[in-house]
């Protein structure tokens, strides 16, 4: 019997014993394609030599230092670069230990920011139905996910939630897809309103929707209309790149793609690719300004803020992805992915949309594909999906609840940037095996 508290208490996962390039392997040598790299997290694949060898230098100079005695060159290298190639405004770099402390971090930034303006009423969050943030409080009570959020709500901090850019699900026949972002981006609006613009600190939204609704990008238009509403009414801008940052849709930073620049951003996943646990949320320079001319202090903190061995990895990363020409690598194999799922998938009757951008990709699996009827939930299609997909020697991330939190099954796809064309015809064939064979059970 295992003493380690896991995911799922009924079941014991196999043993990984090792790993190479875009492959996993367990104690008995079975090999598994990385297809969904853990939760859009190795985007250099595994066993990376020059990561390594970053880590175990830092560890030979320094393993640790509290950042409220010292800062590391690894931190500094690492802000600096991250600020070279962030969005326009973007001037700060908090680095913290994952994705759920990125998120809490820019809450209470926000909070902070506007109780040093003496704007003490602003307090509210509104957020998207069927979004993720973290699994932490503050992150899970701005997240739209109800099933997560369920059995925690009377714990939870308030907060709104407008509709999600789900153009799949929410366009309607007589709207462009230009008019339909139009709509759903106003209803932020008129949620200021209801609230009252004076008491609302920030919106917060994934560029691409990952975990919860399958790699989903808002339509044209949508964000820069987002941003015309946050400005119109003084209220921050956060952008969670957590899964899709890092060059995962193509760009460096997901908003580059939709022609915006947030006042903060929160990154991890990518950032560290798995070879240290790393997240950061990097903010504005008027943000940072407007604390460092009032109190000074942000009121806020963690053990482990720019751990030196994970600032090292994450700057060995990110050096990687600039400088083998990953992004643009993730761009090209994600069209070429993607055009193979369609020649595979876009006319299987159980299959009912195909999106995504770069190496971040969703198919949804529905009953019916003319009508977009979801399968019964009970019938876990998602779960089965991850077991034989799992069978056929492929990791990917099969999700419920796409529609409302219950409702819908979709899979995630997020392979290793460093994929070769050669990797595509495996990562289809062994989907199919496993979606051919979780439709039978």
């Amino acid at each position: 019997m295992s003493h380690v508290f896991g995911r799922n208490t009924q079941v014991q996962p196999p043993m990984v014993a090792g790993g190479e390039g875009c492959y996993l392997f367990d104690d008995s040598g079975k090999r598994y394609f990385d297809g969904s790299g853990g939760a859009a997290v190795s985007c250099l694949g595994h066993g990376d030599a020059e990561v390594t060898a970053a880590i175990k230098a830092q560890l030979d100079q320094v393993a640790y230092a509290h950042t409220g005695f010292f800062t590391s060159d690894a931190a500094e290298q690492l802000a600096d670069l991250l600020i070279e190639h962030a969005p326009e405004g973007i001037d700060q770099v908090y680095l913290v230990s994952g994705g759920s402390e990125a998120v809490e971090s820019a809450l209470k930034l926000a909070r902070q920011f506007f109780v040093e303006r003496g704007e003490t009423q602003r307090h509210r969050v509104i957020a998207r139905k069927q979004s993720y943030h973290g699994n932490t409080l503050g992150a899970l009570a701005v997240g739209g996910n109800e099933w997560r959020r369920a059995p925690f709500a009377p714990i939870l901090i308030e907060s709104s939630h407008i509709s999600p850019c789900f153009e799949y699900r929410g366009r309607m026949e007589s709207e462009t897809a230009f008019e339909y972002g139009q709509r759903v981006a106003n209803e932020l609006e008129a949620e200021i309103e209801r609230l009252g613009p004076e008491t609302v600190m920030a919106f917060i939204a994934e560029p691409v929707v990952g975990a919860t609704l399958g790699a989903v990008p808002a339509v044209e238009g949508y964000f820069k209309r987002i941003r015309e509403i946050c400005d119109a009414h003084g209220i921050l801008l956060i952008l969670d790149e957590v899964m899709c940052g890092m060059g995962r849709t193509g760009k460096l930073f997901a908003c580059e793609a939709d022609g915006i620049a947030p006042d903060i951003v929160c990154i991890a996943k990518g950032l560290g690719g798995g070879y240290q646990p790393l997240g950061a949320m990097l903010c504005s320079k008027t943000i940072f300004d407007t604390i460092q001319s009032g109190s000074g202090f942000f009121q806020h903190g963690h053990t482990y803020l720019a751990h030196p061995a994970a600032c090292a990895a994450g700057l060995a990363v990110v050096k990687a992805i600039l400088q083998r020409g990953l992004i643009d690598q993730a761009a090209t194999m994600g069209d070429k992915l993607q055009n193979a799922l369609q020649t595979q998938f876009g006319q299987h009757p159980h299959i009912g949309n195909i999106r995504g951008r770069g190496l971040f990709i969703g198919l949804e699996i529905v009953e019916d594909r003319a009508t977009k009827q979801p399968f019964d939930p009970n019938m876990g299609i998602n779960k089965k999906l991850k077991r034989t997909a799992f069978e056929a020697g492929l990791i990917c991330y099969p999700m419920g609840g796409t529609i409302d939190g219950k409702n819908g099954d979709h899979v995630l796809l997020a392979p290793p940037y460093i994929m070769q064309e050669s990797h595509i015809d495996e990562i289809v064939s062994k989907l199919k095996v496993g979606l051919d064979n979780a439709l039978a059970l």
